[in-house]
């Protein structure tokens, strides 16, 4: 079976940037590295195996098992399976609330 395709949706670019700034700026450019490099081994993880990941927990009351997360390190990354293709969503940390960042990229939006 080959590699799902990944594709990731401009907010989730967004997400990788501003934790890349926020990285760099409270850590060092070694500690940006090691994050990125378990985001990158999360998503071949997923594009392999697409249904390794769990509903998000905020998201099972709503029925959208096409969403899934998988971890990487201190992020979560959600990502919807439609068919051969898996669009990332957004990526966040992990000790971030995921309702009030919702909120806020409504709002950004």
């Amino acid at each position: 079976m080959k590699p799902a395709r990944v594709h990731f949706l401009e907010v989730a670019e967004r997400d990788l940037w501003d934790l890349r700034s926020s990285i760099l700026e409270n850590f060092s450019r070694q500690q940006w590295q090691e994050t990125y490099g378990l985001i990158r081994d999360a998503v071949d993880t997923i594009a392999s195996f697409p249904q390794a990941g769990k509903v998000p927990p905020e998201l099972k009351p709503l029925g959208a098992n096409q969403y899934r997360q998988i971890i990487a390190g201190m992020n979560r990354i959600i990502y919807e399976i439609r068919g051969n293709d898996i669009f990332i969503h957004i990526v966040i940390d992990t000790r971030k609330d995921f309702q009030s960042f919702l909120t806020r990229r409504l709002l950004r939006e």
